[in-house]
């Protein structure tokens, strides 16, 4: 399984749920990376996207602990075990979790691939992804040169489960 994230340097994610920043390049491979996969996030995460509606041309799986949540098209889960169970009758290379904080830490280790842009400055955050530098199970095996977009410097990273 794959994870895809963007982080500032103090790998924060976001701002009362919204994305800390939006740069079109990071969209793009967004996108691009994602199309035609299997993208898991929390109920917040989908209501943060426009009309509060699912992933286009993708399968979107949403966890919540809600029972009568409506997805809107997307697949609906209560707990792990439910969503492993959902995730089990899919290739783990074609599954992104996409977010928000709580998935990314229940699903971290349940990963292999890690595809992070990290943007060169500090927002104010109060959502934050795991910092894989600091962990001994990742390394880094892929990074882009350095990119900008207006004054916002930044790369984008591939980790790997070591």
């Amino acid at each position: 399984m794959n994870i895809i994230v963007a982080v500032d340097k103090n790998w924060g994610i976001g701002y009362e749920n919204k994305l800390l920043t939006s740069i079109p390049e990071d969209m793009k491979f967004f996108r691009e990376t994602t199309t035609g996969k299997v993208v898991v996030m929390g109920r917040k995460t989908l209501e943060s996207f426009p009309n509060g509606l699912p992933l286009k041309n993708r399968t979107n799986i949403v966890l919540t602990r809600s029972k009568n949540y409506d997805g809107h098209g997307a697949i609906v889960v209560h707990d792990e075990e439910e969503l492993m169970k959902e995730l089990s009758k899919y290739e783990s290379d074609d599954i992104y979790v996409i977010g928000g904080q709580s998935i990314y830490e229940m699903m971290l280790d349940k990963c292999d691939v890690a595809h992070v842009t990290k943007i060169n400055y500090a927002y104010r955050a109060d959502a934050h992804f795991p910092n894989l530098d600091e962990r001994d199970d990742w390394k880094v095996t892929g990074m882009s040169d350095e990119k900008t977009y207006f004054d916002q410097e930044y790369y984008f990273y591939r980790y790997e489960r070591v």
